[in-house]
């Protein structure tokens, strides 16, 4: 499902045009990312949470150039769903 499937499926279900709704998605979108951004989490009941991970520092290898670098200490955007969407996705979908 794209997001121009979601903004279809909304102005389908609410009766709103489809260009206020894309607006709306839009913002909706923009405001999970500048919290995320701003190590803020987004707590969605009955969906799930968006959260920033924290990634340690650690050491790799360069496999061509045999070299160890170190990847710094970084922060990540990560989704968690609810354990109520969990439980219905799990049970709905066909296997």
């Amino acid at each position: 499902m794209t997001k121009a499937d979601i903004v279809n499926e909304i102005a389908k279900q609410t009766g709103m045009e489809k260009v206020a709704v894309q607006k709306m998605v839009e913002c909706m979108m923009d405001s999970v990312k500048g919290a995320l951004a701003s190590n803020k989490n987004v707590y969605l009941r009955g969906f799930g949470s968006f959260i920033v991970k924290k990634r340690a520092k650690k050491t790799a290898r360069n496999i061509s150039k045999n070299t160890t670098i170190v990847i710094p200490e970084h922060f990540i955007p990560a989704f968690k769903p609810a354990k109520v969407f969990m439980n219905k996705v799990k049970n709905n979908v066909k296997k």
